[in-house]
């Protein structure tokens, strides 16, 4: 009996060698820590290796940086490979799980950490199925913790429950994002098994807070007691969101609905008493104590009032609507008002974005956003227009507008002392706060303010009028005023659509404004900064026309003014105003045009002067927003734009957001300019290059190829200019990117069509057989038909424009016409694409009959076939997809491309003119005859698309030297220009001269035809059909 081949022993790993490899991985040796890297990614495509890793991490007396070290790795790579039974059999994953429930008495926070991230990883693939007893082994690690912490019988229960709740806060967070059904389902058990469990924990753990005082606050006892606390209403909150989001957006799980309720009226409570006793403890702590171990209880508690905070805000970003119905939630919110104004009424320093200050921004914060996105219920007016019965009165109401503009708005120190040491970095962050708002203090009261404006314009807007009246005049240089009067102007900005009928925006420009900003004393760049944001925000909100020009004037000012009273910051805050008012609707570019040269040169040297890039794309943003806008006016101002351009590409590097900003400004160069940019191609030649070469390519290849295709559609010649390089040398770059660039095609195909209409004789004199074996390439390789029928539509043009004596022989070197044929053949492709290759076909037979024949030929031999078996494929589809044609004017087309066939007088064509090639004729005969009937009719339903304006079939490129090329292209198309009726007369005719006569056609090819089917055909030939 013959035995059976061994199967090649399975690799094992060496635990020796992965704990030495961890090992050198921990060192602070670089060459070490490298070489074991990549070992152990080796080691670890090896089975059993992960479960030796986590054992490594599990064993106390390896050297903690080690098992640091082996836990993450274990986390960074084991649980994305967790399903793989190769890497983890079930003895494995099994000893896994139960591995992950030793770490409760780890004492090290980034081991604890990383376990935790791991069980819940694990827990989203496993639990409840193969891990059922995650939960309840936490849960009874949390039960008896805190039983034993209390009743003394587990002296060192602490570290464990800490590390449960941990645990199963991270499962918690894992399965609150869950989207499919079975998650949802267990997220739901979760939360019914868990909440009264848990809550009545919390209540336990929570229950000696009040009694904290400032002397227990130094105790470790403390700060354990806030610190499980904490971490029980974590877990707590997941659950309440989660049910919260549910029963709101999801319409499921309504019972859980008066749960949430009761516990979000137990934490409105709960939150204002933890937030009194942490004031009335900073408070008796006075200045900012230096005991680490009290540093650490007022951390946790203010992180435990901020988690309410969270809790409440994400339920009001959920559903608004709902959130307001809540138990409660109305006091709640006017509570964490109170908060915001009783922090207006003592020192500045007891604010700050500090754990350990009176009133720390983050809390303050909070508590604006819940109060700004709940107003729409205290609204006077309610949505479905009755009258509101709560409402909050116009004291109220003035008294809160004048603390956000008094206390909250201004410029603080710190904002101060961020512009004075980094300018840009100051501009950049401002620029941001719509992304920021809910996290800074000042564009957060900018936001309360705006809806207050929104909900209580009778009482907002009189007020901040009022106050204009008095501010607007005074001119005092103290700076405590000078950052008053930028509040108030920060004000009236941003609440500008209410105060347009109340202040007239354009007397305070010519009177007011345009005087201050050509004050000199230093502080005043702090209101000539905000003058600037100002301006662009009242053209954004249409409250001032950008036709002004005093306007430009003191914008202009602002962009250039370099003396004392000016900085970088009121530049370039200028500069991004500039862009606001340039892109405006009522942009008036001739009141503009005295101004533009002035513009053009500051914003190009506020460009170069600028040491951030991010500082840098601001500006050139403005740059290329004033170039567009100008139009042809920039043409004299080209050098001065274009001159730095390369030093700036040159200093970028790899900054490719700066780089897309300098492309964006030479392809509005080039739309603006026109026919006056054939100067640039010096410019435009290396950039375009350098943007679609690797590595640049990654990041730059569209707004190159828009940059490439700008120059190409508004230039007038391929040729560089005084010796400078011309587009035609992009060419090899343009062909490789055909063949080998499949995601941007549809743009490749358009610049290359941008070459074919300005010089394709030139370009297939150069690159003839390149170029289409980079067709051949893509066609090939494409899997879209849109892509197919874009390439197939450059082809056609190609075979329109181009001499054929050019094109013929390279057609079929470059192996396209037989890719053609074979696909026609295989029948393969999609139909549509198959339709599209006849186009093809149809213009090459129209183009030139006698190099289609010859191509035919030439196929024929390097395949080895007979003729006929090339012709058969051609001629089977050229009649099969004719019904898939839809445009008339490319079945004429069609019609024509066959009639210049017949002409040839190959047999293989001539078999079938009794038959196919007559019913197709006979059938765009009859559209057209249909086409002439209704022409002038209202309603007609056949339109002669070969006869439709060019305007109404082509809107691309509008405006640009290209526009008329492809216009010119589409009037002189044969199948416009000839008659269908004598072109086929005249292809017969041919035929008949190939064959020896009309007699000899007649016999051989015509006489089994149906004679009503030649009667149509010959009615129409000598009727007076186009």
């Amino acid at each position: 009996m013959s035995r059976l081949p061994h199967a090649a022993p399975q690799a094992t790993v060496s635990p020796e060698e992965l704990f030495n490899v961890v090992c050198a991985a921990a060192s602070q040796n670089p060459a070490q820590v490298q070489a074991s890297t990549t070992r152990l990614k080796e080691l670890l495509d090896i089975p059993g290796a992960y479960d030796l890793l986590q054992e490594i991490a599990a064993t106390r007396t390896v050297a903690l940086e080690v098992r640091q070290q082996s836990i993450i790795q274990f986390k960074n790579a084991a649980t994305g490979h967790w399903r793989s039974r190769k890497l983890f059999p079930p003895e494995h994953k099994a000893r896994i799980r139960e591995r992950c429930l030793t770490f409760f008495d780890e004492a090290d926070d980034i081991i604890s950490q990383c376990n935790a991230l791991i069980v819940a990883k694990i827990a989203r693939q496993d639990y409840p199925v193969s891990w059922p007893g995650l939960i309840p082994h936490l849960m009874g690690v949390i039960n008896t913790s805190i039983e034993g912490r209390y009743n003394g019988s587990t002296p060192n229960a602490t570290l464990p429950l800490r590390r449960a709740l941990e645990l199963l806060n991270a499962v918690l967070k894992e399965y609150a994002g869950y989207k499919m059904l079975t998650g949802v389902k267990t997220m739901g058990q979760l939360t019914q098994d868990l909440r009264l469990p848990l809550q009545a924990h919390y209540a336990r753990l929570a229950s000696s807070l009040p009694s904290l005082t400032p002397a227990s606050l130094s105790q470790v006892n403390a700060v354990e007691e806030l610190l499980l606390a904490h971490l029980t209403f974590k877990c707590l909150s997941r659950l309440t969101f989660w049910a919260y989001h549910r029963y709101t957006c999801c319409h499921d799980y309504l019972e859980l609905e008066p749960w949430v309720n009761e516990f979000f009226q137990n934490s409105a409570t709960q939150l204002q008493a933890v937030s009194e006793l942490r004031l009335s403890l900073t408070s008796a702590l006075g200045a900012a104590t230096s005991d680490p171990v009290t540093q650490r209880a007022l951390e946790l508690l203010t992180r435990h009032v901020r988690i309410f905070g969270k809790l409440f805000r994400r339920m009001q970003r959920d559903n608004t609507a709902h959130f307001v119905t809540l138990p409660v939630c109305g006091d709640l919110v006017l509570y964490y008002w109170s908060k915001v104004v009783q922090a207006t009424t003592g020192p500045a320093e007891q604010i700050a974005d500090s754990p350990l200050v009176t009133f720390p921004v983050r809390f303050l914060v909070q508590g604006m956003a819940l109060f700004r996105d709940s107003l729409a219920q205290w609204a006077p007016t309610k949505r479905d227009g009755s009258q509101n019965d709560r409402v909050l009165s116009k004291d109220f109401v003035e008294d809160a507008v004048k603390i956000l503009v008094t206390r909250f708005i201004p410029l603080n120190p710190s904002d101060l002392e961020g512009w004075m040491e980094d300018p840009e970095e100051w501009v950049n962050t401002e620029e941001k706060e719509n992304d920021q708002w809910e996290y800074e203090l000042r564009p957060c009261a900018e936001r309360v303010l705006m809806t207050m404006a929104t909900q209580y314009p009778q009482y907002v807007r009189p007020l901040i009028e009022q106050t204009f009246n008095q501010v607007v005049g005074q001119q005092s240089m103290a700076l405590s005023a000078i950052i008053q009067k930028e509040a108030l102007y920060c004000a009236v900005g941003r609440c500008a659509i209410r105060l347009k009928e109340s202040i007239p925006f354009e007397q305070w420009l010519d009177t007011t404004l345009i005087a201050e900003v050509q004050v000199t004393d230093h502080s005043y760049a702090i209101v000539k900064r905000r003058i600037a944001w100002l301006l662009g925000k009242l053209v954004s909100d249409e409250c001032l026309n950008a036709d002004n020009v005093k306007l430009w004037q003191v914008l202009v000012h602002l962009l250039q003014d370099e003396g004392p009273g000016s900085d970088a910051v009121v530049r370039l805050t200028a500069a991004i105003a500039l862009r606001e008012c340039v892109d405006s609707l009522k942009f008036d570019a001739d009141v503009f045009a005295p101004f533009l040269p002035t513009v053009v040169t500051a914003l190009v040297k506020l460009t170069a002067e600028a040491d951030g890039l991010e500082a840098k794309r601001r500006i050139t943003d403005s740059l290329n927003t004033v170039i567009e806008r100008a139009e042809a006016r920039i043409v004299p101002l080209m050098g001065i734009v274009a001159a730095p351009i390369p030093q700036l590409w040159t200093a970028a590097a790899e900054d490719w957001l700066f780089k897309a900003c300098l492309l964006g400004t030479v392809t509005k160069l080039v739309e603006s300019a026109k026919e006056h940019a054939n100067s640039l191609s010096a410019l435009v030649v290396p950039l375009v290059r350098d943007g679609v070469t690797p590595p640049a390519q990654v990041h730059l290849d569209e707004d190159a190829f828009a940059l490439w295709l700008s120059a190409l559609r508004n230039t007038t010649t391929l040729e560089g200019q005084n010796g400078a390089p011309g587009l035609i040398e992009l060419f090899p770059d343009l062909i490789r990117q055909l063949s080998s660039n499949l995601d941007m095609l549809g743009t490749i195909i358009h610049v290359v069509e941008s070459y074919f209409l300005l010089d394709a004789p030139r370009i297939l004199q150069l690159y003839a057989v390149d170029l289409l074996r980079a067709f051949n390439t893509a066609l090939r390789e494409t899997t879209l038909t849109t892509s197919s029928k874009q390439m197939t539509a450059a082809l056609c043009l190609l075979f329109q424009i181009a001499p054929p004596a050019l094109w013929g022989e390279p057609l079929h070197h470059a192996g396209l016409f037989a890719t053609l044929v074979k696909a026609l053949d295989e029948e393969k492709l999609h139909t549509i694409v198959l339709t599209e290759y006849v186009y093809v076909l149809a213009r090459i037979a129209l183009a030139d009959r006698g190099i289609f024949v010859q191509l035919v030929s030439a196929t024929a031999a390097a395949q080895g076939k007979n003729e006929s078996l090339v012709w058969e494929p051609i001629l089977n589809q050229w009649w099969n997809r004719f019904d898939n044609m839809s445009e008339p004017r490319l079945r004429k087309l069609t019609a024509m491309g066959i009639a210049n066939l017949v002409a040839t007088g190959r047999p293989e064509v001539l078999d079938r003119l009794s038959t196919e090639i007559c019913n197709l004729w006979v059938d765009v005969f009859g559209e057209i005859k249909e086409a002439q009937a209704n022409a002038g009719t209202d309603g007609s339903s056949v339109t002669m698309y070969w006869d439709r304006p060019f305007e109404d079939t082509y809107t691309d490129a509008e405006g640009t030297h290209e526009y008329e090329r492809r216009k010119a292209v589409f009037n002189n198309d044969p199948v416009r220009t000839t008659p269908l009726t004598v072109f086929i007369g005249a292809g017969l005719r041919e035929a008949e001269a190939t064959c020896g006569g009309a007699q000899e056609l007649q016999t051989r090819y015509l006489a089994k035809a149906e004679p009503l089917l030649l009667k149509q055909v010959w009615d129409a030939l000598n009727g007076t059909l186009p």
